[in-house]
């Protein structure tokens, strides 16, 4: 078990102050992760179908065309609107309660499991989008805004996760 050695004085209660922070906006951004799982899921069963900020100019067909050129098509593509909006909703979910729970309590292997979570999927996920013209502000914009608000609070919450992990191993034979 992990425990946190008692820091009394300002720098303490800087640390602590700058671990919430750090740690609510990570937190933050794994609920906006979410928020954007959210709308991909609600626009594949709308007449909208194809992602958030992509339109005519990026895909020459909709839903109807679609649709109609091959109904298992389709069907396909929504099965994957579907899987992806899963997929980025559990990320976001296991992010914020990571910042929230571990992170917040000063925890490495918490930040370093929160942080490596939407590194995973944003390395993945994003290079495929700017080969095809995919990569528009109304696509991507709900993304870097949740990706910005992660790292400043992944970059706050480090210095005091590292100096509570300086103090967290209790005396031999404790």
């Amino acid at each position: 078990m992990t425990t946190l050695r008692h820091q009394t004085g300002r720098r303490a209660t800087e640390e602590s102050g700058a671990l919430t922070l750090g740690a609510a906006l990570m937190a933050l951004a794994g609920v906006g992760f979410i928020g954007y799982a959210v709308i991909f899921f609600v626009r594949n069963f709308t007449d909208s179908f194809l992602e958030l900020g992509i339109g005519p100019n990026e895909v020459s067909v909709g839903k109807s065309e679609i649709e109609a050129f091959s109904p298992s098509l389709y069907e396909y593509i929504s099965h994957l609107h579907i899987a992806v909006s899963g997929f980025i909703a559990a990320a976001g979910l296991a992010t914020a309660v990571l910042a929230w729970k571990g992170v917040r309590q000063g925890l490495l292997w918490a930040y370093v499991t929160a942080v490596a979570v939407p590194v995973l999927g944003l390395a993945v996920a994003l290079p495929a989008h700017y080969p095809y013209g995919l990569d528009t502000i109304g696509h991507l914009g709900l993304i870097y805004l949740a990706t910005v608000i992660f790292v400043v609070g992944a970059a706050i919450a480090l210095k005091p996760v590292l100096a509570a992990q300086s103090g967290s191993r209790p005396p031999a034979g404790s």
